[in-house]
């Protein structure tokens, strides 16, 4: 026991079901081997205490080894949660202050009802038997709002830590799936991501992001992911920045109307952009907060095409502007948003990572799933 116990601790990343098909097969041999042999009763409790601390190691063994190697950059089907945001406000009633899902964190009802959220995709992850990749709800915890959110840098650092731990005790919870959840920690963009406030150079993106960064590096998170960035050169800088921190980054553009950035710059030009200022420095890249009306006739099977590998469209398909304005949530057409995920798919079968953004719920990411699960079995 103790020699599997220690090549166990070995396996980085590892499987889960290897340790639950261990325990579950040794447990059941030794069960029956007690029944009919007098006197095995101390070795069976032996077995059983040991067998126990198995699976609390499962739930506690340091899992940034995922750092090394994201589970999904290899294939497989992985799904992300949906529009946390907007579900929380127009399906829940639930308020968030300045957009910032990280202040509910702090308040038991707001905490509970992240939870409840979150619990709904990992469990759609399990009947899947998909991976998922857990976002920490901290897409603003970060110094452009502290002004607006009334919250001081240490503040922010400890809503940071705290999030991670959060979603980290929502993975224990959840041992039983089939496939890895891993930790993602979520920047958004320096100012408003429908309307970029400022041009924000490599260098001065690097520098701001890496507070953030360096926030997240100290904790379980496995990856971070830049996500509505509006403009390559702050994206840039998110990478430079994560390198230094040695933790796997993806940026996450959205699109306007036209399948361009805000600032006007072609997806797959930013892409190759970024990619070619920081050595392809990204995990890969998703799109993001956009229909796939707006972007879909944009993508291609060129190299920068093929370093896109995760979809998170909004619900409707309305601009930017549009939903700024909106005072009523506009949830689209499920059936409709999994089909356009189909046909996306069809044409860029290395696309494996699955959610949605404003407008979107459980029940759209249900819907993607089981459309294109097939491929993947």
């Amino acid at each position: 026991m103790m020699e599997f116990s220690h090549s166990l601790c070995q396996q980085r990343p590892f499987d889960l079901s290897v340790i639950h098909s261990y325990t579950e097969v040794e447990s059941q041999s030794i069960h029956t081997a007690s029944r009919s042999r007098n006197g095995f009763a101390q070795e069976y409790d032996a077995f059983i205490a040991v067998n126990n601390n198995l699976r609390t190691l499962m739930v506690k063994l340091d899992m940034k080894s995922y750092r090394k190697q994201l589970p999904q950059a290899t294939g497989g089907l992985f799904l992300t949660d949906a529009g946390l945001e907007t579900d929380l406000i127009f399906n829940h009633g639930i308020e968030i202050r300045e957009f910032a899902a990280h202040t509910l964190l702090s308040d038991a009802n707001g905490r509970s009802a992240l939870a409840n959220y979150l619990r709904g995709f990992l469990r759609l992850a399990n009947e899947c038997d998909a991976g998922l990749i857990l976002d920490s709800p901290t897409w603003k915890a970060h110094a452009h709002w502290a002004a607006d959110l009334g919250e001081s840098l240490s503040e922010l650092e400890e809503a940071n830590h705290d999030a991670i731990r959060f979603i980290r005790s929502l993975r224990d919870e959840f041992t039983a799936n089939s496939k890895p959840i891993v930790l993602n920690g979520v920047l958004g963009p320096r100012g408003d991501a429908y309307a970029p406030d400022a041009k924000l150079a490599a260098r001065e993106a690097e520098t701001y992001h890496s507070q953030q960064v360096g926030w997240l590096a100290g904790t379980d998170v496995d990856m971070i992911t830049g996500l509505t960035f509006t403009q390559s050169g702050e994206a840039i800088g998110l990478i430079r920045a994560a390198q230094k921190a040695e933790l796997p980054v993806v940026i996450s553009f959205t699109v306007e109307t036209d399948g361009s950035l805000p600032t006007g710059q072609a997806l797959g030009d930013a892409i190759s952009i970024v990619d070619d200022a920081t050595d392809s420095g990204a995990a890969y890249f998703m799109v993001n907060c956009a229909h796939p009306e707006h972007f879909s006739n944009k993508l291609s099977d060129a190299e920068w095409g093929r370093r896109i590998r995760g979809l998170r469209c909004n619900a409707s398909r309305l601009s930017h502007a549009e939903l700024d304005e909106c005072e009523e949530l506009d949830a689209g057409n499920p059936e409709e948003l999994s089909r356009q995920y189909e046909d996306i798919l069809s044409t860029m079968p290395w696309i494996n990572v699955f959610g949605g953004c404003c407008g979107t719920d459980l029940r759209h990411v249900s819907r993607i799933a089981h459309a294109v699960v097939g491929r993947f079995q």
